[in-house]
């Protein structure tokens, strides 16, 4: 029988990215290839659409989800809201196109008091099933019922869901009526403010939608011999070409990314779990050479066994996408105008920035953390997201501070020149964020510089260093790297054309953009409009590039040429 509003997830043909979603599409396809994948279907992008034009579910959905249920049901060979084997779900987002860090996940959805039971007697671990349900509780409070709680496992559910109830935010009855809850959630997420935020910044249509991925659970806190992680085929942060990942022994996806906990360098899961780390590094090989990309890997291991969760194109440090594209090609994976397209004016403008200088590294620091995005900044720590935003609106140079980011912090970091958390690891929230965003950052400093808020600082994201005060830096040279100078070699000389020395002939009778964003940066593409050829520092700055391209700006007198050039060839490419 066929599904108008749901794909299920069996490897069986080629689900469409915008339809189910990106996350939703990676089950398909490396379910597709055989490798460890638990059984999942999704909820489509068409069904959020329908659900937000008609401020309801649409008609059929609820009966397909049974259907659907049913299915997993079946293909795990356990029951959901009855029975001794008890089928957990997780309850996730995923749009079409990545969205790191905006959507919230449900765990353990499918657990009550009689399923804790059934747990406990399956397991034999008592302990296990009431964390379990305590998981779940707690996180379907904060993001389903939208009113956050911390209970104690010593404590009987029923005075969990008495606290929820005094809040006037009771728990559903029964698993069926928390499952369409959850679903609810998360297609409301789509609208919320961090969203839209997040779309605006980096210019994604609202009107794709979210798919919804349910996928039954596997219990990475089940035991000392399970475990979740996070792996890349390649580093993130430097571009070399070893994996590099972390993994958090007995624990779920979200203690990972929420940065409560910091975990364990990869090595530590071959020691753990040698077999399943065996098995992972065989299928990252495998994904990146089918994607023809570096790949973000996410996996749990249940006593033992290996399984997939996600595997989608790693976000990149700056000096990561260079090497990856250079290095891809080398290899032989892509060719010249793939790399081209995989690099951006930002990441270029990134890695020219200025960096500490030499005699900087021995100042004394006041807090050492691990870097999460590298290049410096420096700026007055402020330690409210708020306010962060109304700073930098200001001009004023701003690093954000926090114990730990999340998707509601995101705006401040869009300001910030830079961000610190005193919590987390470098698949963290504020990690994997900030280098979406291209912003210096160090995660895990420890306690102390929330406290500092109001000091100027400067931090180092390549060493996971805070300095106080303003440091002195250096500026790289793009044609000194041997990354950038190779792109810059291969990019057209139609487009290298039009980039020109600041001292060239002409370049005292071009406009000068500084002088124009100091007095009316709103009205930059107006005013630019009609001039043949444009200076200025602000050229550093590639919207700026792109706003002068789109007023019909036919020459760029800037240093570095790099930026300018990969956003004239990126306007060129999709024109």
């Amino acid at each position: 029988m066929s599904y108008e509003w749901i794909v299920l997830l069996d490897g069986e043909g080629v689900p469409s990215r915008e339809l189910v979603g990106g996350k939703a599409k990676s089950i398909a396809d490396m379910k597709a290839l055989g490798l460890p994948v638990p059984p999942a279907f999704a909820i489509t992008t068409k069904a959020c659409l329908a659900y937000q034009d008609g401020g309801d579910m649409p008609a059929g959905l609820e009966a397909e989800v049974d259907r659907a249920m049913a299915w997993l049901e079946a293909e795990m060979g356990r029951t959901f809201g009855h029975g001794d084997r008890r089928l957990l779900v997780s309850v996730r987002s995923g749009a079409a196109i990545s969205m790191p860090g905006m959507m919230d996940t449900v765990l353990n959805l499918g657990i009550d008091d009689e399923g804790e039971a059934a747990l406990a007697a399956e397991t034999g671990m008592a302990d296990f099933a009431r964390d379990t349900h305590r998981r779940f509780v707690e996180l379907y409070s904060a993001i389903v019922l939208k009113q956050p709680i911390e209970v104690h496992a010593a404590d009987a559910p029923a005075t969990w869901r008495e606290e929820l109830a005094g809040y006037g935010t009771p728990m559903p009855a029964t698993v069926r009526e928390q499952l369409s809850g959850a679903i609810r959630a998360v297609f409301d997420s789509w609208n919320t403010r961090r969203a839209k935020r997040y779309r605006k910044h980096n210019n994604i249509p609202d009107d794709l939608g979210t798919a919804v991925t349910i996928q039954s659970m596997i219990f990475g806190n089940l035991d000392e011999r399970s475990g979740t992680g996070v792996l890349f085929s390649r580093n993130p942060l430097t571009g070399d070409t070893a994996p590099y990942g972390e993994y958090l022994p007995r624990a779920q996806g979200e203690d990972v990314v929420s940065g409560k906990f910091t975990p364990l360098p990869l090595d530590a899961m071959r020691e753990m779990a040698p077999a399943a780390h065996a098995r992972l590094l065989e299928a990252s090989a495998r994904l990146e050479s089918e994607n023809r990309d570096v790949q973000d890997i996410e996996f749990t291991v249940q006593t033992g066994e290996l399984y997939l969760l996600q595997s989608r194109s790693a976000k990149r440090a700056p000096q990561a996408a260079m090497r990856f594209a250079v290095d891809m090609v080398e290899e032989g994976r892509i060719d010249i105008p793939t790399a081209l397209s995989r690099v951006t004016a930002e990441q270029a403008s990134a890695m020219l920035l200025p960096r500490l200088a030499a005699d900087s590294a021995d100042a004394p620091h006041l807090a050492k953390g691990e870097g999460a995005c590298p290049g410096a900044a420096s700026g007055v720590l402020v330690a409210d997201s708020d306010e962060a935003e109304r700073l930098a609106a200001e001009g004023k140079p701003v690093i954000l501070v926090r114990k730990t980011t999340s998707p509601d912090d995101v705006h401040g970091m869009i300001a910030a020149r830079g961000i610190v958390t005193e919590q987390g690891g470098s698949t963290s929230h504020a990690a994997v964020v900030s280098r979406a965003l291209g912003r210096p950052c160090v995660v895990g400093t420890g306690d102390g510089l929330v406290a500092r808020a109001g000091e100027v600082v400067t931090i180092d994201g390549e060493a996971g260093l805070v300095f106080a005060g303003e440091l002195p830096t250096v500026v790289p040279s793009e044609k000194d790297d041997a990354y950038l100078g190779r792109i810059l070699d291969w990019l057209p000389e139609t487009v290298l054309s039009r980039v020109l020395e600041p001292g060239a002939p002409g370049n005292s009778a071009a406009l000068d953009l500084d002088a124009l964003l100091a007095s009316d940066a709103e009205a930059l593409g107006d005013r630019v409009a009609g001039a043949e050829a444009v200076r200025g520092q602000a050229l550093a700055n590639p919207e700026v590039v792109r706003t002068a391209l789109a007023a019909g700006v036919r020459h760029f007198y800037a240093s570095p040429v790099l930026p300018v050039a990969l956003a004239i060839y990126a306007e060129e490419r999709t024109a």
